[in-house]
């Protein structure tokens, strides 16, 4: 039987060489985030990208700065 993640840290490398991890309660809500506002917005125009699970909270980036994608699974209790 396979653990399941408690979380996923999404790491967002973008074209400056900054990088940012933001959180993602479940794979599908990345998804759904990545489907209908990374890929579906305009390669120039700013998009909101949700830092942590609280409300409110947001990154601004454009899409065409956005160069590379990790997603992590997070099993521990605890953030390292």
């Amino acid at each position: 039987m396979g653990r399941t993640p408690r979380r996923y840290a999404i790491h967002l490398h973008l074209s400056g060489g900054q990088s940012e991890v933001v959180h993602f309660a479940d794979l599908e809500a990345f998804q759904q985030w990545y489907g209908s506002v990374l890929t579906a917005s305009a390669p120039e125009a700013f998009v909101n990208v949700p830092i942590s699970e609280m409300e409110g909270e947001y990154l601004v980036l454009r899409p065409s700065a956005v160069i590379a994608i990790r997603v992590e699974p997070q099993f521990n209790a605890l953030d390292a």
